[in-house]
């Protein structure tokens, strides 16, 4: 068994800026070795750890699908020592993955059920992947309807635009996209997304919700979803922001009696109605 310590050696392919402030940044990254390839199994919701030599490592969520081939998709957020290495790095170098890590979002067990996703910032991303998973066409014909929710402050600051609007112009999904205020060009949604949420009312009926956000963005959601009528257990959310070390070693993303990185990011909320409020 693979020393969960230990990183695969990865070469960035390519990068892309994907916001107006430039503060975020994706990596498209190839595994070096075809074995580590194989050996990196994930699914939607998981994370990983990005590791730069000499300047540590980050936990961030994973952007690709599984279904998208071997490449890994990753969107870095510059605010620190590691993040910055990274974004001044190029097609080309190379780094390290460590991963796959924590669980995923429960997609065998809504086979069948309609598809409510929640995303605000660029927590958007494991939800991305989640999308693109949904969409394949090996796997469609497996869910009822989707609906796509997402936010951001402006619309330089939303991710992944040209992808949306093909989900919206194909028809496979309800899409919603919302920035917080009206802004020059913009002509879509205009309001927060527990906001949206509310006024788009996707019903509980054999649905599930899956939703990740910054915290304050999760603390105005849940409340919408208990007002729809929908049940704790049909609602999931990710708390990945908890994230540090990745294996339970370090204790930064207790919540209660439990570690997040190895028990989660993904819970439920009935689940997290068991635990302290300190998510």
């Amino acid at each position: 068994m693979r020393n969960t310590y230990i990183p695969y050696p990865v070469r960035i392919k390519q990068t892309r800026v994907e916001t107006e402030d430039k503060q975020l940044k994706s990596f498209q990254l190839e595994f070096i070795n075809d074995a580590d390839a194989e050996a990196f199994k994930y699914a939607p919701g998981q994370f990983a750890e990005l590791s730069v030599s000499g300047y540590g490592e980050i936990p961030i969520g994973i952007a690709s699908s599984p279904t998208e081939g071997k490449d890994l998709l990753f969107t870095v957020n510059k605010v620190g020592v590691v993040s910055s290495r990274l974004h001044d790095m190029k097609a080309g170098d190379v780094m390290g993955v460590r991963g796959p890590l924590g669980n995923s979002y429960p997609l065998k067990a809504a086979e069948g059920k309609n598809i409510v996703i929640v995303a605000g910032g660029f927590a958007v991303t494991t939800l991305r992947s989640t999308m693109i998973w949904l969409l394949d066409p090996a796997n469609r014909k497996k869910y009822g309807e989707i609906t796509f929710i997402y936010g951001a402050r402006t619309p330089g600051m939303l991710l992944y635009t040209e992808e949306w609007k093909s989900w919206q112009a194909s028809g496979q999904a309800n899409v919603h996209v919302t920035i917080d205020r009206e802004a020059p060009g913009w002509d879509g949604l205009v309001g927060f997304v527990p906001t949206v949420t509310g006024e788009v009312a996707p019903k509980p009926d054999n649905a599930i919700a899956l939703i990740c956000g910054p915290p304050i963005m999760i603390k105005f959601t849940q409340p919408v979803f208990d007002k729809m009528g929908w049940q704790p257990d049909q609602i999931v959310m990710s708390l990945e922001n908890r994230m540090k070390c990745g294996i339970g070693i370090c204790g930064r993303c207790n919540v209660g009696p439990h570690y997040v990185c190895k028990d989660g990011p993904v819970f439920t909320k009935a689940q997290l109605d068991k635990l302290p409020r300190e998510y």
